[in-house]
């Protein structure tokens, strides 16, 4: 049983340790010269497909999609529950199918809302 915790904890320092690397290794290249240390103003220029940008250069993205998003997680979140649920089934007997059963008809019920306020009509 200790040797579970011994995996998440190997884990965790990996984790940090990888963050930790990617952040202090761009200091390190840069004091060593392996980075560039004289800036021009090419460099500090914007590139966007070699042209200069016209007009305005923020795009308005249709809020639809944050809509699509939302259904995509939620859809996600019921498959993330549906994996231990029909793992742990035999464990939790009737109680535990009556709850899932719950869980997908609230589900269900939100996609079908969406569906009827025309959240997933591509316009």
């Amino acid at each position: 049983m200790l040797i579970d915790y011994a995996y998440i904890g190997l884990f965790i320092v990996v984790a940090v340790g990888f963050a930790a690397v990617m952040v202090i290794l761009p200091v390190f290249l840069r004091l060593i010269g392996m980075a560039p240390r004289k800036p021009n103003a090419v460099k500090n220029s914007t590139f966007e497909c070699g042209m200069e940008t016209s007009g305005r250069t923020q795009v308005r993205f249709n809020f639809r999609y944050y809509f699509y998003a939302l259904m995509f997680i939620a859809l996600d979140v019921l498959v993330l529950f549906l994996y231990p649920w029909a793992v742990g089934l035999r464990i939790l007997g009737w109680v535990g199918f009556i709850s899932i059963l719950v869980f997908i008809l609230l589900i269900v019920i939100a996609y079908i809302y969406a569906w009827k306020k025309g959240v997933l009509e591509w316009k």
